[in-house]
């Protein structure tokens, strides 16, 4: 690793300011993706800003009837919230499945949502990479590729986005609140992260030097009767190789609404809106279930060694549907 300068911000405008005045600095939260990525030579920022001790640390209601979750919430104090467990459940435990305790004591909230793909060409620098080097090349295409995307994919990268956390705030319409040089924004999440097209080194819609400050989650009563279900290769903490979290309200037999997005399926957390609007006013049955999945997957563009993908999805959906609509029956 090669030597960089430090300061700690104690304030947001402060922690802003600096990284204004030195464009190759970089924001520190927990360290745990960023830290890693400059051992191995991706990541060289000149300077890291510690946001660390900035006041963004507290889970609040809105008001609303939301919560605001602060940029510097440790990953497991997330998903020990109460408020967060009983009313928003698939964040926990999409949270809870994510890497490990000791990871999810140092890992923020803003950090997990902006931290990198594990894609193996894209953390190896003798590899070329559009995500590192723009123009040089996507050799997961025609290579290593059996955990890579199956939707919303482009010629110029097939990487997916990690995080769980993302795939559960994706379902639930959360938004990313920022703060500049020139003052506040927000952006909802399914907008945060950038299509791939042929300029996958630009991976979310955040202005130049921007600080994520909160992510707000709006009162939604379906999910309070959420679930994240996360298939891995191997049981200890691991990436997943497809992830869905899915919300059901049933009256009467019949889904009333619905939420659903996927994770390790694309650059980002992925919205089913497809299969949302073929649930809602369906018979909450293993065949409208099966019907969700196929509609939303029928956009798949799987690779050679990743079609499993679209088979394991399909009854990962299945499943997880099932399984909510039988305890909103009991």
């Amino acid at each position: 690793m090669r030597e960089f300068g430090y300061r700690r911000a104690h304030d947001v405008a402060g922690a802003v300011a600096l990284l204004a005045a030195d464009p190759d600095a970089r924001f520190l939260g927990g360290g745990t993706n960023l830290v890693d990525l400059m051992k191995a030579g991706v990541e060289r920022p000149a300077r890291l800003v510690d946001v660390r001790e900035l006041p963004l640390d507290r889970v609040e209601r809105t008001a609303d009837g939301g919560l605001r979750i602060g940029a510097t919430v440790t990953n497991s104090d997330l998903a020990a919230h109460p408020e967060v467990r009983s009313r928003y459940p698939a964040l926990t435990q999409a949270v809870l499945a994510g890497a490990s305790g000791q990871l999810r004591n140092m890992a923020t909230v803003g950090g997990n949502l902006l931290q990198r793909t594990r894609c193996g060409y894209f953390s190896d620098v003798s590899k070329p990479c559009n995500k590192r080097v723009p123009g040089s090349g996507c050799p997961a295409v025609g290579g290593e590729h059996h955990n890579h995307a199956v939707l919303g994919a482009s010629d110029h990268c097939v990487a997916v986005h990690p995080s769980d956390m993302g795939v559960a705030l994706t379902a639930f319409d959360a938004v990313i609140s920022y703060e500049t040089p020139d003052g506040p924004g927000e952006v909802p999440l399914t907008d945060f992260y950038l299509p791939v097209g042929d300029t996958p080194h630009l991976e979310t819609a955040l202005p130049p030097g921007a600080l994520i400050t909160h992510v707000s989650l709006p009162p939604i009563p379906v999910a309070a009767r959420s679930r994240y279900r996360k298939v891995r290769e191997r049981a200890s903490y691991a990436f997943a190789i497809g992830s869905v979290a899915a919300a059901l309200d049933i009256e009467d037999g019949f889904v009333r609404d619905a939420r659903l997005a996927f994770g390790a399926v694309a650059s980002r957390p992925w919205r089913a809106r497809a299969a949302e609007s073929v649930l809602i006013g369906a018979p909450a049955d293993g065949g409208a279930f099966a019907a969700a999945a196929d509609a939303e997957l029928e956009a798949a563009r799987p690779l050679p060694e990743n079609g499993y993908k679209v088979t394991l999805m399909r009854n990962l959906v299945v499943a997880v549907l099932t399984e909510l609509a039988e305890r909103d029956v009991r």
